[in-house]
């Protein structure tokens, strides 16, 4: 048979070709169908970040809708330049200073990671995926602190808050030589970070809304939302993106995916209906604020559990959430803290209990796996002592640290604003602008 000759472009064209070729068979293979999913995921948490900054910058009055949700947005910049610095490596780089932190020099600056591949997926995609939920932790925090908090104490409060309280709590549940992570038969069990987000971000949330204390008139004077609208809008999106949250969190394209997103899905219903239930008997309606807080609460309580419970704990869990954060918010009114938007009442309570319930609902398969690792039967109470654990270690540090911070920063640059400007509202005196163009500018 005669073969046809190349032509000289032909040729030119793969002989230029050739060092690519090269170079490519020395890396490790890419699961093209994992890293797609893990593209998505990574674009999903950061839908989350938008979806977080409506659903607060609703529910808050008009003067400080633009500064809250400014609280939100300005973590992308500040935490996404920390994280590619020197977070990634503090988080997941090998263990130093006792297990206290971690530490890669492959992981600063990314530098590094160029030709990495992880478990079929390039490195740079799980360290932007794992990037997203450090933003979103500290925008957590603004929360409870809406609406009388300077721009710039803020700012730096959630730079170093990364820096000391998120960066050694992740290491410690989530690198692979973390201390948490390897406590008891397997670990403290938290996917997505019911501990290392929620938790500690309500936690701190709470201990820094106490220390600068109440907005001007709590609780005596209304606050009401300015625009409901936007903050169901902003749920519709924190729901969406949860999945991400979830099912990426098992960094694979597998079974265990699938059972991520289907108790995620179905947490969140129960929560949702349950706060629904719960105003009807309560006031004989349902309210908007009800059932996006039931959403919420549906979301949180799974965030640790998504991956080990069935689809009858992910409905108790959710319920669950739901009854216990709806009476947490009663409390705040009672006790007299203003956590302005139920920062610590929904991610702090639901979450932790997650944490600690997800204990009685873990599926047979894996206290099976506990037990061969433990070469014991590994029952839930078992787990339970694991995870109150974790618990007390992410309060102690997570308060511990904020108190220290608030303190720092209030007697340097200052971390409340002045009563004149909190009356003024914050988007016009601290930013300059308006949220509404129905609204004077020179007021």
């Amino acid at each position: 048979m005669r073969l046809r000759l190349l032509s000289i472009p032909s040729l030119t064209a793969l002989l230029t070709l050739a060092p690519q070729f090269s170079r490519a068979a020395d890396h490790p293979p890419v699961d093209t169908g994992t890293t797609a999913w893990m593209l998505i995921s990574t674009a999903l948490v950061l839908l989350m970040i938008p979806g977080l900054a409506m659903f607060y910058g609703g529910l808050v009055r008009t003067k400080n809708v633009l500064s809250t949700m400014m609280h939100s947005y300005v973590s992308l910049a500040i935490i996404g330049v920390l994280w590619v610095v020197c977070g990634y490596s503090l988080t997941f780089g090998k263990s130093i200073w006792g297990g206290l932190i971690g530490w890669n020099n492959d992981y600063f600056l990314l530098q590094g990671i160029d030709d990495a591949v992880t478990n079929g997926i390039p490195e740079y995609i799980i360290a932007m995926f794992q990037g997203k939920f450090a933003i979103i932790t500290p925008a957590l925090i603004s929360g409870a602190l809406a609406e009388r908090v300077s721009f710039r104490g803020y700012s730096l409060f959630i730079a170093l808050w990364f820096l000391l309280v998120y960066s050694p709590l992740c290491h410690w549940i989530w690198a692979p030589d973390g201390w948490l992570f390897n406590a008891g038969a397997n670990g403290v069990i938290d996917l997505a970070g019911g501990l290392v987000i929620h938790v500690s971000a309500g936690i701190s949330a709470l201990v820094a809304a106490i220390y600068i204390g109440p907005r001007r008139g709590f609780p005596r004077q209304a606050m009401h939302p300015n625009n409901l609208v936007m903050t169901m809008m902003g749920a519709g999106l924190l729901w969406v993106g949860w999945f991400g949250f979830n099912a990426g969190s098992t960094v694979q394209s597998g079974l265990d995916t699938a059972r991520a997103l289907t108790m995620t899905q179905i947490s969140a219903a129960s929560g949702a209906f349950t706060w629904l239930i719960i105003e009807a008997l309560a006031f004989k309606k349902a309210t908007s604020l009800g059932f996006v807080s039931g959403i919420l609460a549906g979301l949180v309580v799974i965030t640790p559990a998504a991956g080990v419970v069935q689809p009858v704990g992910a409905l108790f869990l959710g319920a669950a959430s739901s009854l216990v954060c709806y009476y947490a918010l009663v409390m705040k009114i009672k006790l007299g803290y203003d956590d302005s938007l139920d920062c610590f009442g929904i991610h702090g309570v639901g979450s932790g209990l997650g944490v600690l319930l997800l204990s009685f609902f873990i599926r047979d398969s894996w206290l099976a796996d506990a037990s061969a690792a433990a070469g014991k039967t590994w029952t839930a109470f078992d787990q339970l002592k694991v995870q109150l654990l974790g618990m007390g270690a992410t309060i102690a540090l997570a308060a511990t640290v904020t108190i220290i911070l608030c303190v720092l920063i209030e007697k340097t640059i200052g971390f409340r604003v002045k009563e004149q400007i909190e009356i003024e509202g914050l988007d016009q005196s601290l930013h300059g602008e308006t949220g509404y163009g129905l609204v004077s500018s020179d007021r």
